[in-house]
């Protein structure tokens, strides 16, 4: 359930209802526009049931939540979020693109791709330091060293880090390098880890699944900000059909989708959303026309030598014809691009 403040509703008002809310064993999320406060109710149902609150001075109305998730609900935060990650917004005005490639192969391979990206406009160098891989013979990453590598480069570059995460053990390590903790699509219900991401204090960027529902989706977002952080961004990078041309099946759809249900901000993988280097660019600026807050997209100066995704990543060449693409369509859509 949802507490509508009127308009001209005092502290005082605000405060009795919190108390009241509180008093019954309920937890409160407060949520301040410009013009109107909204109370959120989380908590037993039975409970919340019984909550006569219609009549308390400065209430306007009382609207009950039929969804599961309460905290990713946009009726709880009307408002968008902007979430901030190593002094860079995502969600506001300006679309900001991560890119990177897909694993980190060492220092010269990481150094010529940040170089390149930085050069066209990115603000996050992305790359995979542990990879999660289909067959357990392929390339599994660096592990820690992977980590150092991205941290020490992207210092050099004036960047910042996004990478993925498989091991809830492994938070506090991630937490050392990485602005942004990235769950990949096989972890999006992987629900302890969730759940220990929601204690961290570093902003998570939350993969759809293979087949996940836009419902699965937000309400895997609900744990993490159940546990007590806010600072979640969802990625779109395509579900699995029966297409077999392209990689995945990106549902652009969701974009919208999101931006009507929740309030948190929504970048875009074309890379993984169509796993084919020419598809990228259509589908990014499309992505951008969309709606999306970002684009996370796989750079890797020479894609036919890359250990992992070579197939999807494009060249500094092409990276910087993408980029230069994007801004007419960010200024169509009242937006600036990274």
């Amino acid at each position: 359930m949802i507490v509508v403040m009127k308009p001209g509703s005092t502290p005082e008002n605000l405060s009795a209802v919190v108390k009241k809310i509180e008093s019954a064993g309920l937890r409160t999320h407060l949520s301040k526009g410009e013009e109107v406060t909204i109370v959120g109710v989380i908590g037993d149902k039975k409970i919340i049931a019984n909550l006569e609150l219609q009549m308390m001075a400065g209430v306007d109305k009382t609207v009950r939540i039929t969804e599961k998730y309460k905290l990713v609900s946009r009726d709880f935060h009307p408002e968008d979020t902007i979430v901030e990650a190593g002094g860079i917004k995502i969600g506001g005005k300006e679309v900001v693109v991560m890119a990177g490639p897909c694993a980190v192969e060492s220092l010269e391979q990481l150094r010529e791709a940040a170089q390149a990206v930085k050069a066209c406009g990115a603000k996050f160098l992305r790359g995979g330091a542990f990879k999660p891989r289909t067959s357990p013979y392929d390339f599994q990453g660096l592990g820690e060293e992977g980590l150092k590598l991205l941290r020490k480069v992207a210092d050099e570059f004036d960047l910042r880090v996004v990478t993925e995460i498989v091991d809830k053990d492994d938070i506090e390590i991630f937490c050392k390098y990485a602005d942004i903790l990235q769950v990949g699509a096989r972890n999006m219900q992987n629900f302890q880890m969730l759940k220990a991401l929601g204690k961290c204090s570093k902003p998570v960027m939350l993969k759809r699944g293979l087949s996940a529902t836009i419902s699965e989706w937000l309400n895997a977002a609900e744990y993490i900000m159940s546990g007590g952080n806010e600072q979640v961004i969802f990625c779109e990078r395509g579900i699995r059909t029966y297409e077999t041309f392209t990689r995945n099946t990106l549902d652009l759809s969701a974009v919208a989708a999101v931006k009507e249900l929740s309030h948190l901000p929504i970048v875009v993988d074309p890379s993984h959303g169509t796993g084919r280097w020419k598809m990228v660019a259509p589908m990014a600026r499309a992505a951008l026309a969309a709606g999306a807050d970002g684009l996370i997209i796989e750079v890797h100066p020479n894609p036919e030598k890359a250990l992992s995704d070579g197939d999807q990543s494009l060249t500094p060449e092409a990276f910087k014809e993408l980029m230069s693409s994007l801004d007419g369509i960010a200024k169509v859509m009242g937006r600036s691009i990274s």
